[in-house]
């Protein structure tokens, strides 16, 4: 129902407050507007044109310390090859995650998959450290709120080439669809896709059945490909031969969608037939069609024979003979509605055999849907992240795509630990995934593999004092081995740390009194060192590394870091 519109409310606005509210519409995809900005005590529409949705309020930063850096929880890494890839798992509130992320994986990550609250009003979306029920009138701006903040971080971190896929419902998937499309552009809307969650079922809904969610997909730009199967030509489609081999004939008209003459005027023209009479295309409904391909190509194929006729009553019809190819493949299109991949039943069933008990999570979504996602969207060396990782079902699906085809993806997980979400189901399904366990039966199942880091979220004042800016370097060492993907630690001093990866080091200087004392440490270890060097400034002290020149890339912190900061927290 429309809300009434009284005008005498808007008689007390200024000229100023009334183009300001304008302007806010016009600037929006589609006009949405919310109301933002404001706690919802303070919201008053009427007198301030500028509030928008309720702000999102977090402890941290009403204690003067916005600045999120990463502790790993030692004793929980799971290593079970050396010479794979480090996946990640990040317990915090998300918004905090994914603004470390913007530091170590801006526009590294090939594909998102996310599966945010649904906003029921049953209890299921938390904000403000409230739960949001369904007659608070501010229901959908605080989701809004809430999905726009992470969502614009989650962009930054998509390479050209990345797509995020969003599990949703009914509640908000109209509100979602326009927010992506302002946050991810209306171009870049790949498709929806429909997933029949359940079977059977739904008796007490009020109308009928419902049986289906939703899963939207943006990529970041045009840039994006979707992977579609590929099966090998067989040679046996090709069931007509001439001189030149073995050839199948493919309708010149053009058939299905824009195949009328007003579609592609300039496709429409005449070519000889067998009986040396002109003829023209004829669209599916009888009317004047067009060709399938332009004048050149057509007149290529006049001139090569490269055009088989057949005759239907009075009429010839032109094909184009398209000739077998040893190791030429076609592509398989998916269609839209994914109706029998999986269910919540079968999500349900997976838990159960992990952990050898029932109800460990509610309406967990299936590894099959997730996989369908990664093999469309992710290559083999993809790093694929969920930040709201739930009960951890991406990360068993990204291992359970490399088992299946031996490609090298690399998860990162974040979730909260809301109801011990992350330390009683999501990290002991990614261990149990990684080394194997036993079924509800008592059968072994193989582990999949894999290496795990754990971290939790942590926080920094935000003064830029000599001393916060000691304190942001001594915390950041972990964000700088995300970054530079080191885990080894080589040589540790109180003044400097160095790891390694596999084809290089990493240095991290806490003191520019230490310089000294690290570059007699490198000069013993044949490499190049990436190296991180505490400065007041931007400058990493590069004259003092002169004679080591050629064996470093200088660095200065927490300046890098900072300058992150300030972009996404302005």
């Amino acid at each position: 129902m429309t809300k009434k519109i009284n005008s005498k409310e808007y008689e007390a606005w200024s000229k100023d407050e009334l183009i300001k509210e304008i302007v806010k519409i016009k600037s929006t995809t589609y006009g949405l507007v919310w109301h933002r900005d404001l706690p919802e005590e303070k919201i008053d529409i009427l007198v301030n044109p500028d509030a928008r949705t309720p702000n999102e309020m977090f402890p941290n930063e009403m204690a003067g310390k916005p600045f999120p850096v990463l502790k790993e929880v030692k004793g929980k890494a799971i290593e079970s090859d050396k010479s794979k890839l480090v996946n990640l798992l990040i317990e915090g509130d998300n918004y905090h995650s994914l603004a470390v992320l913007n530091f170590t994986h801006r526009e590294a990550v090939d594909l998102i998959y996310i599966d945010p609250p649904y906003n029921t009003g049953n209890n299921d979306f938390v904000y403000n450290d409230k739960f949001v029920p369904k007659d608070d009138s501010f229901r959908h701006s605080k989701w809004l709120s809430f999905m726009e903040k992470r969502l614009k971080l989650a962009r930054l971190l998509l390479k050209p080439t990345g797509v995020i896929f969003i599990s949703i419902d009914n509640n908000e998937q109209a509100p979602l669809r326009m927010l992506c499309d302002e946050i991810f552009g209306e171009n870049n809307f790949v498709g929806t896709l429909i997933w029949r969650k359940k079977e059977g079922g739904g008796q007490a809904d009020a109308y009928f059945v419902t049986e289906h969610e939703y899963v939207l997909a943006y990529a970041k730009s045009e840039n994006f490909k979707w992977l579609d199967e590929e099966i090998p030509v067989e040679e046996a489609e090709f069931n007509k031969e001439d001189e030149n081999g073995k050839f199948t004939a493919v309708k010149l008209a053009k058939w299905g969608n824009t195949a009328r003459r007003e579609d592609r005027p300039k496709m429409y023209f005449p070519i000889k037939s067998p009986d040396g009479k002109n003829i023209y295309p004829i669209a599916p409904d009888g009317g004047d069609g067009r060709w399938r391909v332009g004048k050149k190509r057509m007149d290529m194929l006049v001139e090569k024979d490269f055009i088989f006729w057949q005759k239907k009553g009075e009429k010839w019809l032109p094909y184009e003979k398209v000739y077998f190819s040893e190791g030429e493949v076609k592509k398989i299109k998916e269609r839209s509605i994914l109706f029998d991949i999986a269910t919540t039943a079968d999500g349900t069933n997976e838990l159960t055999q992990i952990f050898g008990k029932k109800d460990i999570f509610g309406n967990p979504k299936p590894t099959e849907l997730i996989k369908f996602f990664l093999q469309y969207g992710a290559k083999q060396n993809a790093v694929i992240l969920d930040f709201f990782a739930g009960s951890g079902t991406t990360a068993q699906a990204v291992l359970s795509l490399n088992n299946d085809d031996g490609g090298s993806r690399q998860f990162i997980l974040c979730t909260n630990n809301e109801n011990n979400i992350c330390t009683e189901i999501c990290y002991p399904r990614v261990k149990k995934v990684i080394g194997g366990y036993k079924n509800q039966k008592g059968e072994k199942t193989e582990g999949l593999g894999g290496n795990l880091k754990y971290y939790t979220t942590d926080f920094v004042e935000a003064e830029p004092t000599d001393k916060n800016k000691r304190k942001l370097v001594k915390e950041s060492t972990d964000m700088l081995c995300i970054l530079e993907n080191a885990f080894e630690l080589i040589q540790e001093a109180d003044e400097f740390k160095i790891f390694k990866n596999t084809d290089k080091y990493v240095g991290v200087i806490f003191y520019e009194e230490s310089i000294d004392d690290y570059k007699k440490a490198i000069k013993k270890i044949d490499g190049h060192f990436n190296t991180y060097v505490f400065s007041m400034g931007d400058d990493p002290h590069i004259k003092k590394f002169a004679d080591v020149k050629g064996k470093v890339t200088l660095c200065a912190i927490p300046e890098v870091i900072l300058k992150v900061y300030r972009e996404i927290f302005k």
